[in-house]
């Protein structure tokens, strides 16, 4: 019987000395966890979007810890939460400017087709035929990759075959521009409406063949901005953000409208 006690004995002071070398190793060698973490990851939005240049917020946040990364990076969050990282991080964010995406294009259903598509329903899929099924190769196709794609429910598919940005949705994440496959999605300032929707750089004549809505780089808005803020590169228009005042002549002038004001 003595002997079985001073087994137990042994076994209760060896397992009191592995659990005692257990608790100093982890006190050693313990990961203490910055509290900014917890405070960082309840401003961010928790989208996951990858706008950042990260796989999730967490990792972001990470970085920010790590000083690996900008706190100006959560695009998705908007002027807000940049602002509110960077006050946990205690650095200056500057001027945040809100962007949203624009969509170059107003092809859609005055955009005609070059023969009949009927394989799957995706912007992606149909651009591996012969660039798609649009005349217009450098139109959107309007199967809604993009619509599919966004994370925060922004953009819809309008009647006309187009897709629809909500300004009020949006948070420039950039999704939709890295989803479209003829690259139709710029992010612009949000307080510069107006904006050119179309990236056809055909020629005039071969433009008027193919769709109903395309610049034919005529120049009329050249000659019409008071700010020399727009010109006709390579056959279609381009507008220098910078120096737009938003003034509007060229969108009272453009004789095929491919120059608009998007309003929020």
């Amino acid at each position: 019987m003595s002997l079985l006690v001073s087994a137990i004995l042994v076994l209760g002071v060896m397992a009191a000395a592995a659990s005692l070398l257990l608790y100093l190793a982890a006190r050693r060698f313990e990961v203490k966890q910055d509290p900014r973490l917890d405070e960082l990851l309840e401003v961010l939005p928790g989208a996951n979007c990858g706008a950042c240049g990260y796989a999730s917020c967490e990792a972001y946040a990470g970085k920010l810890l790590n000083k690996e990364a900008l706190v100006t990076g959560c695009v998705a969050g908007g002027s807000e939460v940049i602002e509110k990282v960077a006050a946990i991080m205690g650095e200056e964010c500057g001027d945040a400017q809100k962007k949203v995406a624009r969509l170059r294009c107003l092809g859609g259903s005055k955009a005609k087709n070059d023969f009949t598509y009927d394989g799957l329903k995706s912007c992606e899929a149909a651009s591996l035929v012969a660039g798609g099924q649009k005349a217009c190769k450098q139109g959107c196709l309007g199967f809604g990759d993009c619509v599919a794609a966004c994370p925060f429910d922004a953009i819809s598919m309008g009647d006309d075959g187009l897709p629809i940005v909500d300004s009020g949705k949006c948070t420039a994440c950039g999704v939709c521009v890295e989803t479209c496959p003829k690259n139709l999605f710029i992010l612009a300032p949000a307080d510069k409406k107006i904006f050119v929707a179309c990236m056809n750089t055909d020629i005039a004549a071969d433009v008027m063949k193919k769709c109903g809505a395309g610049c034919i780089a005529c120049r009329v808005c050249e000659k019409t901005c008071p700010v020399d803020a727009i010109h006709v590169i390579n056959n279609v228009a381009k507008i220098d953000f910078k120096k737009c005042v938003q003034c509007g002549q060229c969108v009272a002038k453009c004789p095929r409208k491919i120059i608009v004001k998007r309003e929020p």
